[in-house]
């Protein structure tokens, strides 16, 4: 932070505190300890209800313009906002967040990156796809990769950590947290550097390259692992930390039993993968190209989770061959649902990620009822959540998402 919390005017200053006292007295009321204590029950695979979470994403600046915001310094608007935010997640929202009376300054640390930039060219349309120029044509390109390496500044740490500490440290819990959501995406990172058709068919056309290309990335995200371990820069993820694509980290299986609270170690975390790209790819082909890879780099954490928007409805049995799998994503795509409901059981959570087309072109009421409905009965031996997401505009009617998790929390108390 560029100006310190004495500086900031006083309005700005009051603005903000008045807003912490606000979340604390939310955060303190008795219906987020027991919403605390359901996620911990249900990430240890207990069937409690359908638990319900939404994030807003794209559509946060319908239902939170800047327009909202009052304070006039660039330091002040952003707690202001984030402030905000979690006191409009009650009133709009109606998920089954927890909001924490603390705020999180995390630790200042990047990496160096691949070695080679991608080239993008943005789409002429306001939110449109835009597409990736290819910069690796050839094997010996690969050479031109390096493996990240983490840079640290304790200084800047310390000072981020002082401003909010001035400012809500008497409200709210103000805490220093490093690396905690540790999630791995080789097939995103390559597609990027290669072009999504050239790795297609470099399955078949060239599949040494392809090989190379992931074991590199392994190896480059277990240096990057290493790194933070050897740093100590690793922090818990058994709280409210988002957690792969969708879910939130609360358990008390971690810590690992031997855990030393002054070094934490990947066995003490939760992590995540995924392949979107390899949405349209074989259960077979998933595996030898990408799921193998990401395995080998699950295999170190505690807890894990995998998938995200692709379909995995047949490569079920290779994604529960991960170590310590416990949360696998059903995408609005998967082909079957019965399928799925079926390989996971009481398996691991069954993360359903509903669709969130429903909250545009109007909103139908009794369809999202009985789409939900046929879910849960579909998923009714399985341990459930719904994760509603990637909703990129609700055509400025945020109260579509109020409605959405009333008939959602409606149906879950159906479905214990």
């Amino acid at each position: 932070m560029s100006e310190t919390a004495e500086h900031m005017s006083i309005a700005d200053r009051t603005r903000v505190r008045d807003l912490a006292k606000r979340v604390r007295e939310l955060a303190e009321q008795p219906i987020m300890a027991q919403r605390r204590a359901q996620w911990q029950r249900h990430n240890a695979l207990e069937r409690v209800r359908p638990m319900i979470l939404i994030f807003p994403e794209g559509s946060w600046r319908e239902i939170h313009p800047e327009s909202n915001l009052q304070c006039e310094s660039e330091a002040a608007r952003h707690f202001e906002d984030q402030l905000l935010g979690r006191l409009l997640y009650p009133e709009v929202i109606r998920d089954d967040s927890v909001i924490e009376a603390e705020w999180i300054v995390g630790e200042a640390i990047h990496d160096t990156g691949w070695g080679i930039e991608r080239q993008w060219t943005a789409s002429s349309a306001e939110k449109g796809a835009g597409t990736y120029v290819p910069v690796i044509q050839e094997p010996s390109d690969l050479k031109k990769l390096k493996f990240p390496e983490v840079v640290y500044d304790p200084e800047a740490s310390q000072r981020n950590l002082d401003f909010a500490q001035s400012l809500v440290g008497d409200t709210l819990d103000v805490r220093l947290k490093g690396v905690s959501h540790l999630s791995f995406h080789p097939a995103s990172i390559y597609c990027h550097l290669r072009g999504l058709e050239q790795v297609m068919c470099d399955m078949c056309e060239n599949p040494g390259m392809l090989h190379d290309a992931m074991a590199f990335l392994e190896a480059g995200y277990h240096h990057l692992v290493d790194q933070y371990e050897e740093l100590n820069l690793l922090a818990l993820n058994n709280d409210g930390t988002y957690h792969s694509s969708g879910g939130v980290g609360y358990t008390d299986e971690l810590p690992a039993a031997d855990y030393d609270p002054e070094r934490l170690r990947t066995r003490d975390l939760w992590a995540s993968a995924e392949a979107q790209e390899f949405a349209q790819v074989g259960p077979e082909m998933h595996e030898e190209f990408v799921l193998q890879y990401e395995r080998r780099l699950l295999s170190r954490f505690g807890l894990n989770g995998y998938g995200c928007c692709e379909d995995l409805t047949l490569k079920l049995d290779y994604v529960l061959s991960i170590p310590n799998i416990r949360r696998v994503s059903i995408s609005p795509f998967a082909s079957d649902l019965e399928v799925c409901a079926e390989k996971l059981g009481d398996r691991c959570i069954f993360s359903w990620k509903p669709h969130p087309a429903h909250l545009v072109g109007g909103f139908d009421a009794a369809y999202v009822r009985d789409y939900i409905r046929r879910t849960l009965e579909i998923a009714k031996g399985c341990v459930v959540e719904m994760i509603l997401k990637d909703t990129h505009t609700c055509e400025n009617h945020p109260e579509r998402f109020t409605q959405w998790s009333m008939i959602a929390r409606e149906l879950a108390e159906q479905y214990p």
